[in-house]
């Protein structure tokens, strides 16, 4: 089964062709089955496994990422819609299209220019501050990547400009930071002699952080809003997913309404959430999405050997033989 574009009920979501006939029905929605390509599909709104219409689940992931809080969400679907799912429902989309689009969106390759901007910002996460690393594009403002530490270490910013370098496929010839030591050597290990690094000060007209501690504003008040993040792994699952509504489907204004990847030549076909949700996704795919616990293998069954008929089976010692402790009494003659 996939989670395919809507059609009409009567074409084959997979094939196109109309010899498709009624295969039952799921929870009270039709399904079709098609004689041509041999598959099955639904022939309403909804997506397998959900009851919430596609284009409400897109909007609450838009809203979500736009800096609306779960209770908003819900709220507003209940107006809209009629419909007020719970807190873990609304969860559940969240969890699982924002990994859907991670790994949709994590081979892409911006064409991105010569002149990078970096700068960090702390985060307050499992009630520990958390520093979070930012590298931004100064042309396309494309953000190329994040990364996160409970330290500010030269080792720290080697690896972010080094995992940089790799998604944009080239070597900047200029980098901007703030005054932190660390930049130095780490920018220095990851590039060498060939990047020129330039360390801004807070009130510099040229060669300025503006544009990484704008986006860092903007990451603040979304997380404002989460009341802080629970632990490590929530923490870097919702970063990941705010890049790719931050680089592929957030309009600028400074672009002209264009997002960061249309800017930097990035040949994306999924342009909005409702896209992302609609895509064709395997029923294998489907099943592992679900977290299921983890169940122990049964133990191996010991076979005992065969034996003659009519006498008891002996049963195989484990444990090695124990010694004896006493000597045998002497036999008398």
């Amino acid at each position: 089964m996939q989670d395919t574009p809507i059609t009409d009920s009567k074409v084959c979501k997979n094939c196109g062709s109309d010899a498709c006939v009624k295969y039952g029905s799921y929870k009270g929605v039709q399904r079709y089955y098609c004689k041509s390509c041999k598959s099955k599909f639904k022939g309403e709104t909804t997506l397998v496994h959900m009851k919430t219409p596609p284009e409400q689940i897109s909007g609450a992931m838009s809203m979500y990422y736009s800096g609306m809080s779960i209770n908003e969400i819900r709220s507003h679907l209940k107006q809209e819609n009629g419909n007020y799912p719970s807190s873990k429902a609304v969860y559940g989309w969240i969890d699982k299209y924002s990994d859907l689009a991670i790994k949709t969106m994590r081979d892409y390759h911006p064409k991105v220019g010569d002149k990078w901007i970096a700068d960090e910002t702390v985060l307050r996460i499992d009630g520990q501050n958390v520093w979070m690393f930012d590298i931004i594009d100064e042309k396309t403002r494309y953000l190329l990547a994040t990364r996160m530490s409970l330290a500010r270490t030269a080792h720290d910013v080697q690896m972010l400009m080094e995992t940089t370098s790799k998604k944009a496929g080239k070597t900047p010839k200029v980098v901007v930071t703030d005054k932190l030591h660390a930049y130095l050597d780490g920018i220095e290990i990851a590039f060498g002699s060939d990047t020129e690094h330039i360390r801004s000060s807070p009130f510099a007209l040229e060669n300025d952080t503006n544009l990484i501690e704008r986006f860092h504003g903007t990451l603040k008040d979304r997380t404002k809003v989460m009341r802080g993040l629970k632990n490590i792994d929530t923490a870097i699952q919702f970063t990941d997913a705010w890049l790719v509504n931050y680089n592929y489907f957030r309009p600028h204004e400074t672009l002209k309404g264009k997002s960061p990847a249309e800017v930097a030549g990035v040949d994306y076909k999924y342009k909005n959430w409702a896209e992302i949700i609609r895509q064709p996704v395997s029923k294998e795919a489907e099943i592992h999405s679900h977290r299921t616990p983890k169940i122990s293998p049964p133990k191996p069954r010991i076979r005992l050997p065969e034996t003659h008929i009519g006498r008891p089976r002996k049963r195989l010692r484990i444990s090695s033989k124990m010694p004896r402790i006493t000597a045998p009494m002497p036999r008398l003659e």
